[in-house]
């Protein structure tokens, strides 16, 4: 069965026989009309003659009235009221014909020139005939194929992925949701061996919702269980369903149920659920009421009750705001399972990096591991993405395989954005922003609980970054304990330490430092209770995951007092004025060095960890070897 089609109804068939009768009856009334006019126009059709013929008619006083043309020249004659018709002569003056009417006292006027008989009856007869006609068709062949739901406003566009595609998916193709994948196989087994969980009365769950930041692979997942089963893959996006006209979302959801129940067993997968499942509001008064909407949702809620799961059909939805579902779609029966599907580890980065680079030709000195410890946070689509970017830089280069360098090229980019090498800088400037990002790596290099600094760049970027120091951290962290909150603080406020200790004054260029440790030292005492001077309370709205954030009004829920909140803003400068302090310490203490890695950068404009703590232990060793002195 094609994709969208389904039978036709009960009393369809009498319904398009009237249809029939109906058009029919037009196509004839027209038929009808056609000769009527064919007879008439051929009937009052004026006889053609000659020029000189009209004027003798003219003198002969037989001529009754005369029509006068640009082209043609038109009169009755008394004979029959017959008309005849003669073409004007180019060139000669008509004064004689106009002295000759008025002589015998003929009436005469003046004809605007009109479409001819047969232009007027394609026109008026014809062309219309055939739009009604190509109306006719196409309406009783869309009425052959579709039923009653005809028109594609109540049809499905969920698009159908069949087990015989050469793009057919596989946990094979899925990497670093191990845990999600193991929760799935169950459905695969019920797909694949639906008697043995019925033998013992077993009923598998109706609805499994995905839930997860964008890019993490909830589609791919879902495609990978219909390829795994060998069964339909049934996919649309929540927004399809949802059009201008009240009840056609309704009407595209019984179209879809009907299409599932005949290709069972299959997987119906909804991706983006909160587009049609999002909470229905109390009165339609509230301000957020969607009838279109609701309805749709309605009619999905009636629709997973009505079927039976043993059927073999599989209710797979996505989203990344679970919170604003409607509690009547989470409960028992309809999204039975819902599958958290997170951010890939370090081992999960390296596991997708390498299902991406199967079709890549890389060179010897590409490490994965590298890679995937470089991109922490990122997921599925974004190493794909870094992959992609690779793989164009090693072809814009003309390389024969993708080398490490171009991975690490497609991160900066991913990252920072563009190189800007043609942007000129003014020295001062150039210097200053060599010493602020030397200050990040000096203390980065200092601290006990910092990430490793993996490269110090000054090369401007697009996103307007004028430098950068990136830190590489060893391993996945899910905890953070106050010292390395602290320490992350010290790590960002000393670019702007090096800026005061070297120029005795401060740019804007620590904006971006300054906005990130402030809402750190902000968590650590509002949410993280790491204040002694307040203690371990939180303050104002529980922090979470940014993909499980619900949304509310503008602003934060306050649940302090005045007094509270003025003891928040003192512990928060408390918490960055001791950092800053630290900084400024650790560089006070490292001036040498942060002079000659500083000298160094403004030469090469890049320095990688090697490079950078070899030239920190040449500053250290040429100071201490003058203290010696």
């Amino acid at each position: 069965m094609e994709n969208g089609a389904f039978a036709p109804r009960e009393g369809y068939m009498d319904k398009l026989a009237k249809q029939k009768w109906v058009f029919s009856g037009l196509y004839l009334l027209f038929m009808l009309g056609v000769l009527f006019s064919i007879h008439q126009y051929a009937r009052v059709r004026p006889q053609p003659i000659a020029y000189s013929e009209l004027l003798e008619a003219v003198r002969g006083g037989r001529v009754v009235e005369v029509w006068i043309s640009e082209s043609e020249v038109r009169a009755r004659l008394s004979e029959g009221e017959k008309l005849v018709v003669a073409t004007r002569v180019p060139g000669i003056e008509e004064t004689a014909l106009l002295q000759e009417l008025e002589k015998r006292r003929v009436k005469f006027s003046g004809v605007i020139e009109r479409a001819s008989w047969w232009e007027q009856l394609f026109l008026y007869w014809i062309l219309p005939l055939l739009i009604l006609g190509a109306l006719w068709g196409y309406g009783m062949r869309r009425l052959a194929q579709g039923g009653s739901g005809a028109l594609t406003f109540g049809r499905s566009k969920a698009k159908i992925y069949d087990t015989s595609s050469e793009n057919r998916v596989t946990f094979a193709d899925v990497a670093g949701v191990d845990e999600a994948k193991a929760e799935l196989m169950e459905i695969v087994d019920f797909l694949k061996h639906p008697a043995r969980y019925q033998r013992l009365g077993g009923r598998i769950p109706k609805g499994v919702l995905l839930i997860g930041p964008p890019g993490t692979g909830k589609t791919l997942l879902a495609r990978a269980v219909a390829g795994e089963a060998g069964v339909p893959f049934f996919a649309l996006s929540g927004s399809e369903f949802v059009e201008m006209f009240v009840g056609v979302g309704a009407a595209r959801v019984r179209d879809l149920f009907e299409q599932a129940k005949r290709r069972a067993p299959c997987i119906v997968f909804i991706d983006e659920l909160d587009a049609i499942g999002k909470m229905r509001a109390v009165g339609g008064g509230l301000a957020g009421a969607h009838d279109e909407r609701e309805q749709t949702l309605n009619q999905l809620l009636v629709e997973m009750d009505g079927f039976d799961p043993s059927k073999g059909v599989i209710i797979m939805a996505a989203t990344n705001r679970p919170e604003i579902l409607d509690p009547a779609l989470l409960r028992a029966g309809r999204f039975d399972r819902r599958i958290i599907i997170d951010k890939p580890d370090v081992r999960g980065r390296e596991e997708i990096l390498r299902v991406h680079v199967r079709k890549i030709r890389l060179a010897p000195d590409v490490d994965l591991r590298v890679i995937a410890a470089r991109t922490p946070g990122m997921v599925g689509a974004d190493l794909a993405n870094i992959v992609n970017e690779a793989a164009l830089l090693a072809a814009r280069r003309g390389a024969e395989a993708v080398e490490m360098r171009d991975f690490e090229n497609a991160i900066d980019r991913v990252l920072l954005g563009l190189e800007k090498k043609g942007r000129v800088m003014l020295p001062e400037e150039k210097e200053r922003v060599a010493y602020h990002e030397v200050g990040h790596a000096l203390c980065a290099l200092s601290v006990p609980h910092a990430d490793p600094v993996h490269k110090v760049t000054i090369i401007p970027r697009t996103i307007g970054a004028l430098g950068a120091t990136l830190q590489l951290p060893t391993e996945d962290r899910y905890l953070l304990t106050k010292l390395q909150l602290e320490d992350r603080l010290v790590v960002l406020l000393g670019g702007r330490a090096a800026e005061e200790l070297i120029f005795g004054d401060v740019s804007t260029g620590a904006h971006n430092d300054l906005e990130q440790a402030t809402e750190i030292a902000r968590q650590m005492v509002m949410r993280f209770g790491m204040s002694e001077r307040l203690g371990p309370l939180t303050y104002g709205r529980p922090w979470t995951g940014q993909f499980l954030q619900a949304a509310l009004p503008l602003g934060e829920e306050r649940n302090f007092s005045e007094q509270t909140a003025r003891v928040i803003d003192e512990e928060v400068q408390r918490v960055v004025a001791e950092a800053y302090e630290r900084a400024r310490t650790i560089l006070r203490e490292k001036q040498a060095a942060l002079h000659h890695v500083a000298r160094e950068l403004i030469k090469r404009e890049t320095l990688d960890r090697e490079e950078l703590e070899q030239l920190v232990r040449e500053s250290m060793a040429v100071a201490a070897h003058v203290l010696a002195e």
